[in-house]
């Protein structure tokens, strides 16, 4: 278990205002952390003042302030300057590596020697992304889901040189955020979250390219059965409580050949140009008339709804 505590994470620095970027700035700022976002974006200030605003009630309901909430924010574009005191340097670039590696040169040539190193990445390995730094070990994957300030998970996936104290540090910064940091155990490209999701979502369009459902028949499939469940349990217990009496053992035993043979029939599908065409044409159909940010505003309520039922917000920091 770590020693580091909340307070050895006063200044943050986020790298990239885009829409992680944002997010990440809006929760370090919630939770009373000094944060400074540094993009070279002319229009870097104004969008993410922009997004902050449209955060700020999604915060609120989850129990964090939200007044002066950019009282502790600061802009700036020369990623050396931004990173100079910095406890903590969130890196939410582009996903090419030869940007990454040009960001992380300069973040260790110019950041202090306790910072902790992270990186956003939906799928580069931190072992590829360190090969640039003079000291790998310091470098670690802080994968959120989308977005940050509201979803719990964060995948911390350390390189094949990360050391233990960045791992520690890593879970003691994310939890004093209030998330549920979970460290997996090999680094595999897409991690775990993104991996599962890609997976489901494959015989989602694999289902709805050969005409089995619609989309929103899916989507309302999904939301009346494995999702709440799987919501509340997850699939290895929801299974485990499938087997009855003989728990996951009896499930093994008596129904997870049946499901063995199922496997040959999952699709395959492919984004060809019929296929993109139908998604499309559907998608329209099913939500072109609606607002995205009614949509989006819709969603985050059920999942603070979720979040708060399952026991899952945690406590906005004393004062």
């Amino acid at each position: 278990m770590s020693t580091a505590k909340a307070e050895s994470f006063r200044n943050i620095t986020i790298v990239g205002a885009g829409v992680i970027g944002a997010s990440w700035a809006a929760l370090c700022l919630a939770r009373g952390f000094e944060v400074t976002i540094s993009d070279p974006a002319p229009t870097a200030e104004s969008q993410v003042r922009s997004s902050l605003a449209d955060i700020a009630p999604t915060l609120e309901e989850l129990g964090m302030r939200t007044d002066d909430l950019t009282a502790r924010l600061r802009f700036e574009a020369d990623l050396a300057t931004a990173v100079t005191h910095a406890d903590v340097v969130q890196e939410n670039g582009p996903e090419r590596l030869e940007v990454k590696h040009q960001i992380w040169a300069t973040i260790e040539e110019n950041a202090p020697a306790h910072a902790l190193f992270a990186t956003s990445t939906s799928g580069l390995p931190a072992t590829e992304i360190a090969t640039v730094l003079k000291q790998p070990e310091r470098l670690i994957v802080g994968h959120p889901f989308n977005p940050p300030h509201l979803v719990p998970l964060v995948e911390i996936v350390p390189g094949r040189l990360t050391s233990e104290e960045t791992v520690e540090q890593a879970c003691a910064f994310y939890s004093a955020l209030g998330k549920k940091p979970q460290v997996l155990h090999e680094e595999v490209r897409g991690f775990v979250a993104n991996r599962l999701q890609a997976a489901f979502f494959r015989e989602c369009v694999h289902l709805v390219a050969e005409g089995v459902v619609t989309e929103q028949e899916l989507d309302e499939l999904v939301t009346s059965s494995i999702g709440p469940r799987w919501a509340v349990a997850g699939p290895f217990k929801s299974f485990h409580l499938g087997g009855g009496s003989g728990g996951f053992a009896h499930f093994l035993a008596h129904l997870a050949p049946a499901m063995e043979q199922s496997w040959k029939f999952l699709g395959n599908p492919t984004f060809d140009e019929n296929t993109v065409e139908l998604l499309r044409e559907q998608a329209d159909a099913y939500l072109g008339d609606r607002p995205i940010e009614e949509m989006a505003a819709t969603r985050d309520q059920g999942q603070i709804a979720l979040m708060r039922a399952l026991g899952e917000l945690s406590p906005a920091p004393a004062g």
